[in-house]
């Protein structure tokens, strides 16, 4: 039998931190950890595979759906690696379609950087992109607060409209964004 460690150990032990270790025990990537007598987490080997397992998943940018996925066909001696290879395969072709959002946002934003004289002037091309087809300036300075983690225990829905319910999918976004070149 193998010795147990406490979570600090196990972390550096898998290269993960504490904080994700307990976040794969609550999201069920990692199951619960045994305790000890006074209550501390105790993990063994086959925890600490399991950890380098999901650090080498996300490190390939595999979701934690996915991850889930594939800790399920490691476990599975039945399975056929045709399996895994789909699950890859879907993996990697959304990495290409993130890939070229990437580069076309990337292309979208240097033209609007050629194109913005960057002096002591009011007049600015990047902002004129960024306003085309709104009729209006704000009128107020925008203040971004960070939504705060709800923690298990609070129900509370986020507000309508807010923040944390009304994420800006900024790759569509660029995708209808084209550089007006004027006179600035």
């Amino acid at each position: 039998m193998t010795a147990l460690m406490n979570i600090g150990d196990a972390a550096k032990a898998a290269g993960v931190s504490a904080k994700m270790i307990r976040h794969y025990e609550q999201t069920g990537l990692l199951p619960e950890a045994v305790r000890s007598d006074s209550g501390y987490r105790l993990y063994g080997e086959r925890e600490i595979s399991v950890l380098r397992f999901i650090r080498q998943s996300r490190r390939l940018g595999f979701s934690m759906p996915q991850i889930a996925e594939l800790i399920g066909q490691w476990g599975d001696a039945a399975r056929s690696s045709r399996q895994v290879k789909a699950i890859a395969e879907r993996h990697l072709q959304d990495l290409q379609q993130k890939l070229q959002e990437i580069v076309e946002m990337k292309s979208a934003l240097e033209q609007l950087v050629a194109v913005c004289a960057g002096d002591d002037h009011a007049d600015c091309a990047i902002l004129d992109n960024l306003a085309v087809d709104s009729p209006s300036r704000p009128s107020h300075s925008a203040n971004f607060v960070k939504p705060r983690r709800r923690s298990q225990n609070d129900s509370r829905s986020p507000a309508p409209g807010s923040v944390a319910t009304s994420q800006l999918d900024l790759m569509a976004w660029m995708r209808g964004v084209h550089v007006h070149h004027g006179n600035h």
